[in-house]
């Protein structure tokens, strides 16, 4: 029986996850995976958090597409956002008092920053830009980058206190 409390667990925040991303698509800059997957990595750890990360990394090319620089991007950024979170939830030992939470969100928004970078380097080199095409990627890539941090702040700082009340429910 557990195992299959385990499977459900997976495959059902995988879905969730694929299902927030799918609804916020269409606006830039604003999404729910960073909240989602961050405090489902702190709350349940890394083993279930890298499968989670994985299968939604891999299953949502099934909506998305099949982009290699994206799947590149994802499979790198969400293992290392899942390793980060869930070394996080282990120091911490799964608690959230307002200095650890302040503490998780000024995390995400690096993460977020630090998505963005990835994003800047994989896709230019995946498809050769020059030096100036490279430049003005980046620069383009600030205008979605405001706008998720501001999204992160917003959503780690409101959402995690309830989410992880909710996964120590679940447990």
């Amino acid at each position: 029986m557990r195992a299959a409390k385990e499977i459900a667990l997976n495959g059902v925040f995988t879905a969730l996850l694929i299902g927030g991303q799918i609804v916020l698509s269409g606006i830039s800059g604003v999404e729910i995976v960073t909240v989602l997957l961050l405090s489902f990595s702190y709350y349940f750890g890394i083993r279930r958090g890298l499968f989670v990360a994985n299968a939604f990394s891999l299953l949502r090319c099934l909506i998305f597409g099949f982009f290699p620089n994206v799947i590149i991007l994802y499979l790198v950024y969400y293992n290392l956002f899942v390793l980060a979170f869930g070394l996080l939830g282990i120091r911490f030992k799964k608690e959230l008092n307002l200095v650890i939470h302040i503490i998780l969100v000024i995390a995400a928004c690096i993460m977020t920053i630090i998505f963005t970078g990835l994003d800047d380097i994989i896709t230019p080199l995946y498809y050769r830009f020059s030096i100036d095409a490279m430049r003005a990627y980046a620069l383009a890539s600030l205008t979605a980058v405001i706008p998720q941090v501001i999204c992160t702040i917003v959503t780690v700082s409101f959402l995690l206190p309830i989410l992880n009340r909710v996964f120590g429910n679940i447990k």
